[in-house]
């Protein structure tokens, strides 16, 4: 197993953004985005990497911007190493985890969609029987499937956690003609992309979209459908009524959630054999979802 990638530099290249997993630098006409072995649960940082997760980001968002193109433009250019290479020179740590993408001006909004009742959404259900004000049927228990997808949007945090808000408040931000805009493409690229999966023998649950302006075109960006942005179950496994074995990083969750952690930052040290699971889970998805 190769050594895991925490941080990237490239000499003479200036970082425009460092975020919780991608480096981003501007080479002027385009930007080229890089995909770390940094891991982020509950909106921190941790302190270990995971060997193999940029590269399965990287090649997963390619995967699926590809599948997703007839549904909505994107940002994606290339991931040709060679055509990398002749911008930014022959840096072999970018093999396979860097990509050029076109600018755009990013919307504040993350555009979430859920199929089935987890995380964050089954905890406000079990309160109000709501998720993000939508009123659900009564009886739901954790990991049921949903009558139907749901858009159910949250800011972007920088620093901090990510908060859930209404389809309406998302309305306030973007332009309520914007908001429905990315609601129909989102809740399209999902349904799109879980009936693909489910051939697979993966249940997408839920997933988080990123979506861009281009002049006036709305186009999908930064990741999409990776275990990083989605939970991916499988669906031999699936069973109602509690949480699911996955594909992603909710495995690091359940493990800190054992822990007496605050979730603020620092993050607690991974121990090997959840490294190593989880690089296996991540890499499964990849081989199952792309064959």
């Amino acid at each position: 197993m190769t050594n895991a990638l925490s941080h990237i530099e490239i000499p003479g290249l200036k970082k425009t953004r460092s975020g919780k997993v991608r480096e981003i630098f501007d080479l002027g006409d385009v930007l080229l985005f890089v995909a770390s072995d940094r891991l982020s649960a509950f909106d921190v940082v941790l302190p270990t990497p995971i060997p193999e997760k940029g590269r399965v980001l990287a090649s997963l968002s390619e995967f699926w911007f590809a599948k997703t193109g007839h549904i909505v433009e994107n940002h994606f250019i290339t991931s040709d190493f060679e055509q990398i290479a002749q911008r930014v020179g022959r840096h072999e740590s970018l093999r396979g985890r860097a990509m050029l993408v076109r600018k755009c001006q990013p919307l504040a909004v993350e555009c979430i969609v859920r199929g089935y009742l987890s995380g964050s959404g089954w905890k406000e259900y079990q309160k109000t029987q709501t998720v993000c004000g939508i009123k659900l049927p009564a009886g739901l228990v954790e990991s049921s499937k949903l009558p139907e997808a749901i858009f159910t949007p949250s800011t972007k945090a920088e620093t901090g956690h990510d908060e859930n808000i209404s389809f309406e408040q998302a309305a306030v931000i973007l332009g309520a003609p914007l908001a429905a805009t990315v609601r129909d493409l989102a809740l399209g690229v999902y349904g799109f992309a879980r009936d693909y999966a489910a051939t697979r023998g993966i249940i997408i649950a839920d997933t988080k979209f990123e979506f861009g302006l281009l002049g006036d075109k709305v186009i999908l960006i930064d990741e999409v459908l990776t275990p990083d942005s989605s939970r991916f179950w499988p669906a031999d496994q699936y069973k109602p009524g509690g949480a699911q074995p996955s594909f992603d990083k909710q495995y690091v969750r359940d493990y800190l959630e054992t822990l007496d952690w605050n979730k603020q930052y620092p993050g607690p040290v991974l121990p090997d054999e959840i490294v190593r699971r989880t690089t296996e889970k991540y890499v499964e998805a990849l081989q199952r979802l792309t064959a």
